[in-house]
C-alpha cells in the first residue's frame, strides 16, 4: 500500500477514536456503566488496529527512505505530495490534540467518579473520621466541637 493510502486510513481511524471518545464522555456524565463497558473493549480494539495500522505506516515511510516516524511522515508530507495532504495532516495533527485533551477529561471524570464511591464505600464500612459524619456517639471524631474558653 501506498503512503497516502496508509496515511488516509489513520485519519479514519483517528476519527472513528474521537468519536468514542466523545460517547465514552457522555457515558461517565451518564453514569452508563454497561455503555462504559461496552466502549472500553471498542475502544481497545480500535487502539490495537491504529497501533497496527501506524506501524505500517511507518514501515512504508521507511522502505520510501524516510524516518520510521511522525518526522519522517511530516518530511514525506513536505515532498511534493498532493496539497490535500498538507491541510490532511494539519487536520489530523489537530485531531490527535483534541483526543489527547477528550481523553484527559474523560480521565479527570473517571476519578471523579472514582473518589466519590471511594467515599460511598468509606460511609459503608462506617469509615466517619474522614468524611465529617456523625457517628455512633453523636459527634463527627474529625472535629472537636468544644466550646473554647474565653479570658479577658
Amino acid at each position: 500500500m501506498s503512503i497516502s493510502t496508509l496515511f488516509e486510513n489513520d485519519v479514519k481511524l483517528i476519527n472513528e477514536l474521537m468519536f468514542l471518545l466523545s460517547r465514552e464522555q457522555f457515558s461517565l456524565i451518564d453514569m452508563d456503566i454497561d455503555a462504559i463497558e461496552n466502549l472500553l473493549d471498542e475502544k481497545s480494539t480500535l487502539l490495537q488496529k491504529i497501533n497496527a495500522s501506524v506501524l505500517v505506516r511507518y514501515q512504508a515511510l521507511s522502505n520510501a527512505g524516510y524516518e520510521p516516524n511522525e518526522n519522517g511522515m511530516a518530511a514525506w508530507i513536505e515532498s511534493s505530495v498532493p496539497m490535500k495532504y498538507i491541510q490532511l495532516w494539519q487536520d489530523f495533527q489537530n485531531t490527535l490534540a483534541q483526543a489527547k485533551e477528550l481523553n484527559r477529561v474523560n480521565g479527570q471524570l473517571i476519578n471523579k467518579h472514582f473518589n466519590r464511591n471511594q467515599q460511598f464505600l468509606n460511609e459503608l464500612k462506617g469509615d466517619f473520621a474522614n468524611n465529617g459524619v456523625y457517628g455512633p456517639n453523636g459527634q463527627t471524631s474529625s472535629q472537636s466541637y468544644k466550646r473554647p474558653s474565653l479570658s479577658v
